[in-house]
């Protein structure tokens, strides 16, 4: 310990068992260290109390230790769906324990693409990951030219280098549908996403291809912003049809317990006279009242896989796209067999 009882970075060494030039490389994502040596040190810098000058190493090695996720979303929305501090829980949780920073920025639409320019210009991060692709992203394009890695959630729909998360939203819907169609529901609606973003579209095309596939029309449809606000507005242009769905599926859940909150002024009984399905099983989906059937996927997992690939890309390391487990399908009580058949 120095004179001032402050732990260094040879009391690490020490306390693990290792050089001070292996604790560096563990910290810096650098290969080479074992898994099992890295968490060594790991442990004994926590239980030390020992974290790393960040103005040091980044003058040392030419580097920023830190990564960067802008983000192109209202800041009240950030904060109302829950996937995005769970995303970004699981990110900083890796981060942490590889002795890294992320810079995060919350920007107008408009303002995207110079937000990426000024952390690259800046030289303040080493990386970035691109959540909420678009069809055909120009992120991609630019981040190319700007020479900045990149880790993708989702295979974007353009010709892209960086490796991707293999996130796919379709199995989850179809699983939706087919179980509403099981139930014998025939006016299935759905409350779709952005049609930018390729995970809204690809969910609504989810529900509509197996739709089609079970006979049943595909008309029903409302797109929305995935706010709450916007699940509501849809949810009311849906029940105020002279058709009646006597089911809908929101792609995602925060619209859908809207959408709950409407039926109820309404007066329509769920699951009794109209079922209910989500996307993401939050949290609040199993608190709600009834509580809701929705599609479980697991964003703090995305986060934690997605900042382990983007640091050993930045370490030089070869990293191809990541498969991530399956969204499944979470039975509770917002769905039912309709009260009458509409063959």
């Amino acid at each position: 310990m120095t004179r001032a009882g402050r732990p260094t970075i040879h009391d690490v060494a020490r306390a693990a068992g290792v050089s001070k030039g292996t604790v560096s490389f563990a910290l810096n994502g650098r290969p080479g260290v074992a898994e099992e040596t890295r968490e060594r040190i790991l442990d004994a810098a926590r239980t030390l109390g020992w974290t790393p000058s960040h103005r040091a190493r980044a003058l040392s090695a030419s580097r920023a230790f830190a990564v960067g996720l802008v983000l192109a979303r209202p800041p009240e929305l950030l904060g109302a769906d829950p996937f995005f501090p769970a995303f970004i829980a699981g990110v900083e949780r890796t981060l942490s324990d590889r002795g890294q920073a992320l810079v995060l920025q919350v920007v107008p639409e408009s303002e995207e693409e110079a937000g990426y320019r000024r952390l690259a210009g800046d030289g303040r991060v080493d990386g970035v990951f691109l959540l909420d692709l678009r069809v055909a992203d120009r992120r991609i394009a630019l981040l190319r030219q700007l020479r900045m890695p990149a880790v993708t959630i989702a295979r974007p729909d353009v010709p892209s280098d960086f490796p991707a998360l293999l996130v796919d939203d379709r199995p989850g819907i179809a699983a939706a549908v087919h179980h509403l169609v099981e139930l014998g529901h025939r006016r299935i609606a759905h409350v779709a996403g952005p049609a930018h973003f390729l995970h809204g579209a690809g969910r609504r095309r989810a529900w509509d291809e197996t739709l089609a596939e079970a006979g049943l029309p595909t008309t029903a449809v409302v797109e929305a912003d995935f706010s709450a606000a916007g699940g509501a507005r849809a949810t009311r242009t849906l029940l105020d049809a002279p058709d009646r769905p006597t089911a809908i599926v929101y792609a995602n859940d925060l619209m859908a317990i809207a959408g709950l909150s409407v039926a109820q002024e309404y007066g329509i009984a769920v699951p009794a006279e109209l079922s209910v399905t989500g996307f993401d099983d939050t949290e609040l989906a199993g608190y709600v009242s009834p509580p809701l059937t929705s599609v479980r996927t697991d964003p703090y997992h995305w986060g934690r896989t997605a900042a382990h690939a983007l640091l050993d890309l930045i370490a030089g390391e070869t990293v191809n796209d990541i498969p991530v487990p399956p969204a499944r399908l979470v039975l509770r009580a917002s769905t039912a067999p309709p009260a009458v058949r509409s063959e």
